[in-house]
């Protein structure tokens, strides 16, 4: 892995954690508040180079619809799934239900990133 990839996915995981209990955010919203907009498919492969991090919480990532796109790279059928709603968030059809009131924006939540 180049090196500037390994620098960008330690900034991805650095926001990752940041995400509270409960709370979901998007590939797309992590990528801009690292100033990466265009970015979030790469955003997607921290996250699945995350999993044998235990203290990045990358169930807590989804797509910018509220899918969880990343669910198959999860040891188990429904393990992303079981982890969210263990924190309260209520999925059907592996989409997020009132996205909008589980959604954390790092861009707003953290401050311009510098």
């Amino acid at each position: 892995m180049k090196e500037e990839n390994k620098n960008f996915f330690q900034k991805v995981y650095d926001v990752a954690r940041e995400i509270p209990f409960g709370r979901v955010t998007s590939y797309g919203a992590i990528a801009k508040y690292l100033g990466a907009a265009r970015s979030a498919r790469m955003v997607g492969w921290a996250m699945n180079a995350s999993h044998l991090m235990d203290d990045v919480p990358a169930h807590r990532v989804v797509n910018k619809q509220g899918l969880l796109t990343g669910k198959h790279h999860f040891d188990g059928i429904n393990l992303m799934q079981q982890l969210l709603e263990s924190e309260g968030v209520k999925i059907v059809d592996n989409q997020i239900q009132n996205l909008e009131k589980h959604f954390w924006d790092p861009y707003l939540e953290l401050g311009v990133q510098g």
